[in-house]
């Protein structure tokens, strides 16, 4: 990095700068563990009381959680940023609320993990909550723990729109897909993509509902389509929804080459699209349960506000499996 021509090539730059990067945080955190250790066997040598003792394991205990899950994140993507989308399922306001109930809980993740969300395109529902949502989520591993909400998400309560108060399943899916670094490079033609502009559904600020800066793109060979209009001008969502797009048709070149190999390794099932992969029971019981690893908890309200991060847990150190844990149903 110090040599005169490590910036000639910007990308390959960035690269190494990121690689360095990982190398010296791992370097950081072993040399964190390194000196809790030592802190904790000074502390008995000294005949410390047990709860000094604890707070310094504590400590030591939490790094090394996180640098575990971290050392789980290998592969090519996971490092990335991630452009998130929630859609609402079929079931009108219920699942319309559901899906804006969902992004709020993600929002909350978001922003505990340190991560910074931005919304690309947001679409409101008829009555409640929305209909459809994707927005950029930044930070460092973003993609590598968002990944697995990938699926379908089941919720069960008393309805609040439900005058009989009646019970009510609504569905919503997420689907996660990595920015695309600079070390990646998708060839798109342009006469392969049909661009449509329209005017922004946003609240007010310069050109936002006065003129056409939204943008849709329409990749016709595939039928992908992605659409952005939160950003001040035309432009920025052009270069914003290319970005988006690029990241799609990777990401579907991506589950083509995996669904190839499972005809050969056995596996079964889709990636995660049509998969249910948790359920929200709130009546006539509390419960989250995660389908795919069996990790459950009670407290509805934690996980609502945020608190999924052992469930991501749970499926990262399971191997990220794909399909539900062998024996758990849906009534489960």
């Amino acid at each position: 990095m110090a040599g005169p021509t490590f910036w000639a090539d910007q990308a390959k730059a960035r690269i190494t700068l990121d690689e360095a990067s990982t190398i010296r945080r791992k370097l950081d955190t072993q040399a964190f563990l390194d000196q809790k250790i030592s802190d904790a066997a000074m502390l008995i040598d000294l005949g410390e009381t047990e709860q000094g003792i604890a707070a310094e394991v504590n400590a030591a205990e939490q790094k090394f959680n996180q640098f575990e899950l971290e050392n789980l994140l290998a592969q090519e993507n996971d490092k990335s940023n991630a452009i998130f989308s929630i859609h609402a399922g079929a079931g009108g306001t219920e699942s319309c609320d559901w899906a804006n109930m969902l992004l709020r809980m993600y929002q909350r993740y978001s922003e505990s993990r340190g991560f910074k969300v931005d919304l690309v395109d947001i679409q409101a529902g008829d009555e409640a909550g929305i209909k459809s949502v994707t927005m950029l989520v930044t930070g460092d591993y973003a993609y590598g723990y968002l990944k697995a909400e990938r699926g379908v998400h089941r919720l069960v309560r008393i309805s609040p729109f439900d005058s009989n108060k009646r019970r009510h399943t609504s569905f919503a899916s997420v689907d996660v897909i990595a920015e695309l670094g600079a070390s990646v490079e998708i060839e798109i033609k342009m006469e392969d993509v049909q661009v449509d502009t329209f005017r922004s559904g946003g609240k007010g600020g310069q050109n936002v509902n006065k003129v056409e800066t939204a943008i849709r793109m329409t990749h016709l060979p595939t039928g992908i389509v992605v659409q952005c209009q939160n950003q001040r001008s035309q432009y920025q969502n052009r270069e914003l929804a290319m970005a988006m797009l690029k990241s799609r048709l990777y990401e579907k070149e991506q589950d083509e080459k995996r669904a190839a190999m499972e005809k050969y390794y056995g596996e079964k099932g889709a990636m995660a699209w049509g998969n249910q992969i948790r359920s929200y029971v709130l009546q006539p019981y509390q419960m989250v349960k995660d389908l795919r690893t069996g990790h459950q908890t009670s407290d509805v309200q934690g996980v609502m506000d945020g608190d999924i991060h052992p469930f991501i847990s749970a499926w990262l150190k399971a191997g990220q499996p794909r399909n539900r844990k062998q024996g758990v149903t849906d009534e489960e």
